[in-house]
């Protein structure tokens, strides 16, 4: 889907699409999988597991569904937190039509999308999203950060298309991304319909409408209150897709870990 790979996404999915890899090359962005899980489960966890969790996942782990959740929610109240304290964006022009023009509130915020979709992924038992260390996304990273994004905003195809890609990494017991199926597979279609859908949507409210009109984004961001009205169903939007997904359930004996 990249540029730099000459994959075709539609118009009007291009600027979402810079949007994106803007936002995935700003510090901070992206998560390390394995300090993230062994961050979050030392709390609950033996060693022993989270070695385990970090070598194959959390759900092959047999971490329970319980421990899952609270640090799920803990992910999302911590970037909701983060998101929430932005600074009010000042002085942006209107009419933004390019991705250079966007302000630093925006770019930061969709930042923050990235990381929460990250850490639920991994806690969901989700193999590393990114390939390879670079400024550039490859296509399978877009494609499945593209979907989770999707299911933020409330895509019923992007739903579908998570789904898709879970089913083929637990029948498969694949360590990483089926990079294949989101770039020339089965579930490529997909993941340029909802390309299309988040152009749609961020090039309506975004670049054509102005930063203020975004559904129902910037305009919190630029008052400086953003988040429990907006970013927080969102993140609760993909982790209760992702809770649902045969990926996340533990397939060993939850007894085997208790909190401690």
């Amino acid at each position: 889907m990249s540029s730099s790979k000459g994959s075709t996404v539609p118009d009007r999915g291009i600027k979402a699409m810079q949007l994106l890899n803007t936002a995935a090359k700003a510090p901070g962005v992206r998560i390390d999988r394995t300090a993230y899980l062994q961050s979050a489960l030392k709390r609950y966890c033996t060693e022993t597991q989270i070695e385990q969790a970090i070598a194959t996942s959390p759900a092959e782990a047999g971490v329970p569904s319980t421990v899952i959740k609270s640090v799920a929610d803990a992910s999302i109240n911590f970037e909701t937190a983060k998101v929430t304290a932005l600074s009010t964006a000042s002085g942006i022009p209107g009419g933004i039509a390019l991705i250079g023009t966007v302000p630093a509130d925006v770019v930061q915020y969709f930042g923050h999308m990235l990381r929460i979709t990250q850490k639920l992924a991994y806690i969901y038992s989700w193999p590393d999203l990114f390939e390879q260390d670079g400024e550039e996304l490859d296509d399978g990273t877009q494609g499945i950060l593209t979907l989770f994004l999707g299911v933020m905003f409330g895509a019923q195809i992007a739903q579908s298309g998570v789904a898709k890609v879970s089913q083929l990494i637990a029948a498969q017991a694949l360590k990483q991304l089926p990079r294949q199926a989101l770039t020339k597979g089965i579930i490529y279609p997909l993941v340029k319909r909802v390309a299309s859908y988040l152009g749609a949507r961020m090039t309506t409210q975004i670049f054509a409408g102005g930063v203020a009109k975004v559904i129902p984004i910037v305009g919190a961001i630029l008052s400086g209150g953003l988040s429990f009205g907006t970013f927080l169903p969102m993140a609760k939007r993909l982790q209760k897709h992702l809770a649902s997904l045969e990926l996340t359930q533990p397939r060993f004996t939850e007894t085997n870990t208790q909190p401690k």
